[in-house]
């Protein structure tokens, strides 16, 4: 498991990203002042914004389907908790964004490779609550069976045992 957001799980059989930018903000409001330079004053964080990108290459590795599964997820407006694969939890998040590029297109248009981009957002919600919120895993499992998902239901099944201990914490 390289990440887990909510009860999604990147990993080589789901959605493997090769690479991980994060931009942090802090707030500075301006004062003009007459003969210098203007005055700042700092009045919080700012936008802490993370996006993971790579590729798949669907009849080797990783699932279109994961893609679907994390348009589901964002498409619920929740935050879900980020936590690194060493256990580093980041904080709770939202998905903002998603691209995806299809190339090497076979003669049934199924794609060979396929390049995503995913940006996720910080909440101020509560680590704590973000983990209550991903309520009853059956409910995501439904999900994706009703969307025809059925090749991540492993991912999810996989993520249940590390929200399981973390909400006994």
């Amino acid at each position: 498991m390289m990440m887990a957001l909510g009860m999604f799980v990147f990993s080589l059989p789901t959605l493997a990203y090769q690479e991980l930018q994060r931009q942090t903000e802090w707030k500075h409001v301006s004062n003009a002042r007459v003969g210098a330079r203007d005055a700042f004053q700092y009045t919080g964080k700012g936008d802490d914004t993370i996006t993971l990108s790579g590729w798949i290459a669907p009849e080797l590795t990783g699932s279109l389907y994961a893609l679907d599964a994390l348009r589901l997820m964002a498409d619920t407006g929740k935050s879900w908790i980020l936590i690194q694969g060493t256990g580093r939890i980041y904080g709770a998040y939202i998905i903002t964004s998603m691209t995806e590029g299809k190339t090497h297109l076979g003669s049934d248009g199924d794609p060979a490779r396929v390049e995503f981009a995913i940006t996720l957002k910080c909440t101020d919600d509560d680590v704590h609550n973000a983990i209550n919120n991903l309520g009853n895993i059956g409910t995501l499992r439904d999900m994706l069976n009703l969307e025809g998902l059925n090749n991540n239901v492993n991912a999810v099944n996989g993520i249940g045992g590390i929200v399981s201990g973390l909400g006994n914490r």
